[in-house]
């Protein structure tokens, strides 16, 4: 889980236990916090096609990890 996400999730732990929000609020939020978090991964995902070998190297990670990653639908973490 990367940092944006993890801070996002936090976010949405603290929501749902503040109980003088409208629900609708919080579902709005929640959404919001989803979207933001699967628009992240794609973009990330689609970063990593286009990391040269010596790049993916640096990370620690193959062509073939790179583009098994890179697969993946944005909603799979």
């Amino acid at each position: 889980m990367t940092h944006v996400e993890h801070s996002n999730i936090d976010a949405l732990i603290y929501l749902r236990e503040n109980k003088s929000l409208p629900i609708v609020s919080v579902w709005a939020v929640e959404f919001a916090v989803y979207v933001s978090i699967w628009t992240t991964r794609r973009n990330t995902r689609a970063a990593l096609k286009q990391l040269t070998d010596a790049q993916l190297a640096d990370v620690g990670l193959t062509r073939e990890q790179a583009l098994s990653e890179a697969s993946r639908v944005f909603w799979k973490a």
